[in-house]
């Protein structure tokens, strides 16, 4: 008897779904990756996965996203939503195409659906509180999926950092960072992003939201003069709000004006993962020496 290889679909196969397809094809998956770019395109085909250049904004591709979605059995759906309004109405589209959804479905969300919380400590039972579109999407996506797909799961990622994904070139030029007491930022290296993500589409885990994060919130400053250190560079300069709102984008100020620390505590009793790089220092120089580490 014949048994089929398992057929994973990975929407918006960037820098964590490319480590993703990865993973399944050493395991010896089947991997579909639908992109944007021809440079992704070619990302995807490098690890092994055959690449699907499609539009998710618009129904010219809808015959071919839709029987990619009909062959997969576990989906990974990680495409950022449209840059504008409050519903994610690409994962809509998919979830629409969709006449049997593969049973197992991963989606990486952020935590930027909680809001400010003031620095005080945040799980996944506080309640989610957007302040801004951007994160309001991100729930909608969140809700459509969770109401569709019963054995979906949501993982929510703070700051993502690892090889090529660091603030190196601003840190060299001396560019000043906010100096907020108040202001803690968390992260996750881009390589436990991965591997959480792959043992979520393999495993049945007992909730359907997890904080995918280190467990180990910083000062924000406290990253900036930590890369800074480690790239043999003077530390940062301050400057307060004021200075900031002059210098800073608004997207950049709507992330300063957030403070919150997030517990992993979830994740970690649930699935007793243990993580590549639990200390950010670690997880920083390993980036900056371009590795990639496979758990």
């Amino acid at each position: 008897m014949t048994v089929a290889t398992p057929h994973l679909l990975i929407i918006g196969c960037g820098d964590t779904g490319v480590r993703v397809a990865a993973r399944a094809i050493g395991a010896g998956h089947r991997v579909s990756a639908v992109v944007r770019s021809a440079e992704s395109a070619a990302r995807a085909r490098a690890v092994g996965a055959a690449s699907f250049r499609l539009d998710l904004d618009h129904d010219t591709d809808d015959d071919q996203l839709a029987a990619l979605v009909g062959a997969a059995d576990r989906l990974l759906y990680s495409a950022p939503p449209p840059r504008a309004g409050e519903a994610d109405t690409r994962l809509a589209r998919v979830l629409g195409l969709a006449e049997t959804p593969p049973a197992d479905w991963v989606y990486i969300g952020t935590t930027g659906v909680y809001g400010d919380h003031g620095g005080a400590w945040v799980d996944e039972d506080t309640p989610a509180a957007p302040a801004t579109d951007r994160a309001q999407r991100r729930l909608d996506a969140e809700q459509r999926l969770l109401a569709a797909v019963s054995r979906a799961t949501i993982l929510r990622a703070p700051g993502i950092y690892g090889p090529n994904r660091l603030p190196v070139d601003r840190v060299r030029a001396g560019e000043p960072v906010l100096a907020d007491e108040n202001g803690w930022t968390n992260r996750i290296h881009i390589d436990d992003l991965a591997a959480i993500a792959w043992r979520a589409l393999t495993e049945q885990w007992p909730h359907r939201i997890y904080n995918v994060c280190d467990g180990v919130p910083t000062a924000r400053t406290a990253y900036y003069d930590t890369l800074a250190e480690l790239l043999g560079v003077a530390a940062p300069p301050r400057i307060d709000w004021a200075e900031a709102r002059t210098r800073f984008s608004a997207m950049r100020l709507s992330f300063l004006s957030e403070s919150r620390r997030l517990s992993n505590a979830r994740l970690v009793t649930d699935t007793a993962y243990r993580f590549i790089f639990p200390d950010y220092r670690d997880g920083l120089l390993s980036s900056l020496r371009g590795e990639t580490v496979t758990a």
